[in-house]
């Protein structure tokens, strides 16, 4: 008997579709799945189920999803949504949900990006007004946008989710970060802090969250 997995999906998936269901192999790998073959039979059952995820299958539905990503969110506006799409089909960039997937793809794709949802224990979770990071996944969460950043770029974010409010100094946070004591060139820290804001910030060139404080460092807030 395969050992069940934590993460709880909802697959929406229909029977017209001409590549392999996902219900089967997901099930196959220890998953918890729970599947409809419509939206409209998935929201009656998402309060009962209670998944982590949701996953819209929507070339086996023969649609774009767009409509049914919306159905979602609106009952559960947090809620992350999975959307898996034949490769010719356009989707919207502001469709309701947190990843678009266009087919031909393996089910091990499926499954790397569907892990980043698995339930984590609370002590790795950070959060600092809208941004939530995990410390184990390496992954932010900010206003809706998830992103998965390297190790360096998630110290940085820790000690400035830590100190929020305050202003954390150029020089202690590159020793921290880059473990070394040498700060005669710390240019690289500022490409780190700009690849951060392009992962949290709504406009990465105005930054509202991440602050510049010349000559001093930076800060984060919130």
């Amino acid at each position: 008997m395969k050992q069940s997995k934590s993460l709880k999906i909802l697959l929406i998936e229909g029977t017209r579709g001409d590549h392999p269901y996902f219900s089967t192999d997901l099930e196959d790998k220890g998953y918890d799945v729970t599947f409809a073959r419509s939206g409209s039979a998935g929201l009656k059952i998402i309060d009962e189920v209670a998944p982590h995820v949701l996953v819209i299958d929507a070339a086996s539905l023969r649609t774009s999803g767009v409509r049914i990503c919306q159905s979602f969110r609106k009952a559960d506006s947090e809620l992350p949504i999975v959307l898996v799409v034949d490769g010719k089909v356009e989707v919207p960039e502001d469709v309701d949900a947190n990843l678009v997937l266009k087919l031909p793809f393996t089910v091990q794709k499926l499954i790397n990006r569907i892990k980043a949802y698995e339930p984590t224990e609370e002590k790795y979770i950070l959060e600092a007004g809208p941004i939530e990071l995990n410390l184990q996944t390496q992954l932010v969460t900010c206003k809706g946008q998830l992103t998965k950043l390297t190790p360096r770029l998630v110290k940085i974010l820790k000690m400035l989710m830590i100190n929020k409010g305050e202003v954390v100094e150029r020089d202690p946070l590159f020793k921290s970060v880059w473990e070394t004591n040498y700060t005669g060139d710390t240019r690289t820290l500022d490409v780190h802090i700009s690849w951060l804001r392009q992962a949290i910030e709504e406009d990465p060139h105005h930054p509202r969250l991440i602050r510049t404080v010349r000559g001093v460092g930076y800060v984060l807030d919130v």
